[in-house]
């Protein structure tokens, strides 16, 4: 049969067993076969006679059989082999005395011994690579590798010449050299699984690479490969050396795999691209990679792989960027309403929101979709910059949607765009001297412009601005109808919309009503926006706020509700290298807001031991202290309860850590109760294979207990917030730790993003060490938006010098997001960091790394850029084209755009 890169495994394998153990590491065709790269590749097999053997370190030799045994097991079952071989010959060559050693195997399967009697018979000529070992005073190989010579090919091969050959064996090298160099060539190793080990992985990929090539047999079955259920297993699974090996390097030489594999495998690199960064054939890499003859032409071969990737990707995000200009979008050219929004605001836009504003305005002019990443700091005034463009789009007679992931989110931006449009007819235009006192990014500012822009008589408009996340749940009740009215009235007939997925039904008609009417407007939606029944005709355009927490095809929904596609402003906090940001959202003009606001001070951060019990009275005794002077705390807490099992350890005693915070015999007391009734059960220091267990995570319910009873927040009210609370009690929650009610808020990571509290000055971290360093700087973020000194604690259980701890030295050492962001990415890598939408983890690729791998991205992307803009369509190059589209069409989640 013809074999093709998409041909099926099961078609050309008749193991069945070893096609699902294949199948569940993801290869089911022979192109995914070659695309499962090993991850190292081992050192190559030093060749030793028998007398050099060293025990337990690896060698090859040659050698002839002189005996052959097959002894049944009747005790334990199945079978042992025993092979007596001599390597007089090979030790001639090496000036050594020859002598013998035993080969043993061990099976169940009495088809497979038979297989190997016949490759063992006496007077075969073998090479053997194993590891030595002694028993009974003799030197033995157990399950060591066998590649059979040819006979009449080796040093021996007269006095064995007599040795009638058996039809149905085929021999796996034509000479002892050709042997000797193929079994301590560099080995590939392959990441495997209980169900195959390494071993057997490469053994099915070189022979796919050869039938391809077409120098190869069908696929061995279960006599000759199936790994057998051996008395003594590896650890892999399987037994080295029971397949047929791979063809001999002699033939490899010749040119007659690799010329087979290149008709086989067309090179899908331009050949001007592979020929200036010199590199091999496609058809050459997969050979060299999974079958190479030193690790220079591996890494070499890797190299090539990983720059295809670059290219082919990068390619294929430069298409994707071009063809949406091909798209019809409604051209918002209006920007009188966002100019005045801009002379209305309290304070002077920083250059680089100036900058950006100014750039999304020429993008929504044109008729073609704005595809825009907008990234910068926690409180760098990304959201003023949406409004303005929102408002260019409203402006121009058109919607504008933006989507938030939680619903306290959407009602804080329903609360601060509603306040900010408040004031752009109550304040006067021209220059202001208060203006530059201002902080431009502070809600309070913004609250008290929107306050003496309101209308005086309006007491309730005043009261749901004063407090916008108390009073935005009323606005989906019965005070929706007059909420809007009076946004109305004070924004020139450019309603804010609020829609989400907890509005009481009357609200959420009434909002569904207003966006499906195609009136312009200003929709403040949650996932309620993806729904079937949200509809708005007029749409222009899409924000998404914090990207990574929505998926890309609800993304693609509200992209596809029309005929016309609205421009696109994706904002993200999370901060994202730029060499991350070009490789994920190449396809998308990035901006980065980089310069923070004037009046924000730097918070300080420190990493606390948990079990300083001095430094933990210190901190909180500061945090009382900042309490007493009107600000507010957060505790944060992986955790919601100690029967909370996502994390499957018992929190309770992860508790008792918090009993050396203070001195107080009372805590003390309370502290030994609960180990007490914990003691039993506590988990063990280890796991079942002997490595220490984790610490448990800490839990909101028990630390709120915990910390309210300490003598530093004696007569302090407590609050907790979890992602469990209905929306009623997460409102009631958040307004009265903004008031002050309750200035202690124990939560989860539910406040990561968008609770916005001026007053909020500390933040206190259990199990920091157990965060990535971007969740981190976006909870630290939380805390200083009022323009006051504020503090992040970092609790941490981290062992000193370990992972963890230098995860948390580089947060402490730095608020630079960037810098962040790029250590996060080294230590925990893309998926970890963007999420497995944005970071390819389920994409196609398998070599390209985005820290280490930069300039190659960025050589890949020029050269891309350069071939596109003279082939736009790649009619001249048919492979790549053919790469391109099965990269699309195979990884939509890549696209993140979309």
């Amino acid at each position: 049969m013809s074999i093709t890169l998409n041909t099926t495994m099961s078609s050309i394998m008749t193991n069945k067993r070893r096609v699902g153990a294949l199948k569940s590491l993801g290869v089911v065709t022979v192109g995914d076969a070659l695309t499962y790269y090993p991850f190292r590749v081992a050192d190559p097999v030093p060749l030793r006679a028998l007398r050099e053997a060293r025990i337990g370190e690896r060698m090859a030799f040659s050698a002839s059989v002189r005996g052959m045994r097959v002894v049944p097991m009747n005790v334990r079952r199945g079978y042992r082999l025993e092979a007596v071989v001599d390597d007089g010959d090979f030790a001639v060559s090496r000036h050594i005395a020859g002598a013998a050693a035993r080969l043993v195997f061990f099976s169940y399967k009495k088809q497979y011994v038979d297989w190997l009697s016949m490759r063992l018979r006496s007077g075969a000529i073998v090479v053997i690579a194993g590891e030595p070992s002694e028993f009974n005073g003799q030197l033995q190989f157990t399950h060591p590798e066998i590649m059979t010579v040819a006979p009449g090919s080796g040093p021996a091969d007269g006095e064995y010449s007599g040795v009638v050959q058996m039809s149905a064996l085929k021999y796996d090298a034509d000479t002892v050299e050709a042997g000797l160099r193929r079994i301590s060539r560099p080995r590939p190793v392959y990441h495997a699984s209980s169900r195959i080990s390494s071993e057997h992985i490469h053994e099915s990929i070189v022979q796919c690479i050869e039938l391809l090539a077409g120098t190869g047999q069908d696929l061995p079955g279960d006599a000759a490969t199936e790994a057998p259920q051996t008395m003594k297993p590896m650890e892999d699974g399987g037994i080295s050396g029971a397949g047929t090996a791979p063809a001999d390097a002699e033939s490899r030489s010749g040119n007659a795999v690799a010329v087979g594999l290149a008709r086989a495998i067309p090179d899908v690199l331009p050949e001007s691209v592979r020929e200036s960064n010199h590199l091999l054939h496609r058809a050459e890499a997969f050979l060299a990679i999974h079958d190479p003859l030193n690790t220079a032409d591996f890494k070499r071969a890797i190299g090539t792989m990983r720059y295809e990737e670059a290219f082919v990707s990068q390619t294929a995000l430069l298409q994707s960027r071009s063809n949406v200009r091909k798209d019809a979008a409604l051209p918002c050219a209006g920007v009188a309403l966002r100019d005045r929004f801009i002379e209305s605001l309290p304070f002077p836009l920083t250059g680089g929101q100036r900058e950006i504003i100014d750039d999304i305005g020429v993008d929504m002019a044109r008729e073609y979709p704005m595809q825009r990443l907008l990234q910068g700091e926690v409180g760098s005034g990304k959201t003023v910059v949406a409004v303005a463009a929102m408002l260019q789009a409203a402006g121009s007679g058109h919607q504008a949607v933006l989507v938030a992931p939680t619903q306290v989110l959407a009602e804080q931006h329903h609360a601060t765009i509603s306040a900010m449009l408040c004031a752009i007819d109550g304040v006067e235009t021209g220059d202001d001297p208060s203006r530059d006192a201002l902080s431009p990014n502070d809600p309070a500012d913004l609250i008290k412009a929107a306050e003496s822009a309101a209308d005086d008589g309006d007491a309730k408009g005043r009261t749901a601005v004063k407090h916008p996340v108390k009073h935005s749940g009323a606005r989906s009740g019965k005070q929706d109808g007059a909420a809007h009215a009076q946004s109305d009235a004070n924004t020139r007939h450019v309603p804010v919309i609020l829609l989400t997925g907890g509005m009481k039904l009357a609200a959420r008609r009434r909002a569904l009503a207003l966006a499906a009417s195609g009136d312009p407007c200003i929709i403040v939606a949650t996932h309620a926006a993806f729904s079937k029944t949200f509809q708005a005709p007029n749409l222009a355009l899409v924000v998404i706020d914090e990207q990574h927490r929505f998926g890309v095809e609800q993304r693609e929904s509200l992209r596809t509700k029309n005929d016309v596609v609205p421009h696109l402003l994706v904002m993200t906090a999370t901060p994202i290298p730029r060499t991350a940001a070009m490789t994920w959202f190449g396809d998308l003009d990035i901006s980065w807001l980089t310069e923070l606001p004037g009046g924000r001070k730097p918070i300080r951060t420190f990493v606390v031991p948990e079990n300083d019990g001095r430094m933990m009275g210190s901190m909180f005794a500061h945090i009382r202290g900042r309490i007493d002077a009107g600000e507010r705390a957060y505790v944060v807490c992986p955790r919601i309860d100690a029967d909370d099992e996502s994390d499957g350890d018992d929190d309770t005693s992860g508790a008792l850590q918090i009993g050396v915070y203070d001195d107080s015999d009372a805590y003390r007391r309370e502290s030994a109760a609960a180990a007490a009734n914990t003691a039993a059960s506590a988990p063990s220091q280890e796991d079942g294979d002997g490595a220490p267990s984790r610490p448990p995570l800490h839990s909101v319910a028990e630390i709120e207990r915990r910390l309210s009873s300490l003598p530093q927040f004696r007569g302090i009210r407590f609050a907790t917030l979890t992602g469990r609370d209905d929306d009623a009690t997460k409102q009631q929650v958040m307004a009265d730790f903004a008031d002050g009610a309750t200035p202690v808020l124990v939560a989860t990571t539910v406040i990561e993003v968008g609770v916005d509290v001026p007053q909020a000055s500390c933040i206190v971290i259990f199990d920091a060490d157990r965060y990535g360093l971007s969740q981190l700087h976006q909870l630290r973020g939380r805390v200083g938006r009022g323009g006051t000194d504020s503090w992040a604690f970092l609790i941490s259980r981290a062992e000193d010098g370990g992972p963890a701890q230098q995860r948390l030295q580089v947060i402490q050492g730095t608020l630079d997001g960037a810098q962040i962001a790029q250590a996060d990415l080294e230590f925990r890598g893309a998926g970890d960091v963007l999420g497995d939408a944005q970071s390819g983890g389920k994409s196609g690729l398998k070599l390209l790394r985005v820290v280490k791998d930069a300039k190659i991205i960025a050589d890949a992307r020029e050269r891309a850029g350069r071939l596109l803009a003279d082939d736009p369509d790649l009619s001249g190059e048919v492979e790549l084209a053919g790469a391109v589209l099965d990269f699309t069409r195979g990884n939509e989640t890549f696209l993140t755009s979309s």
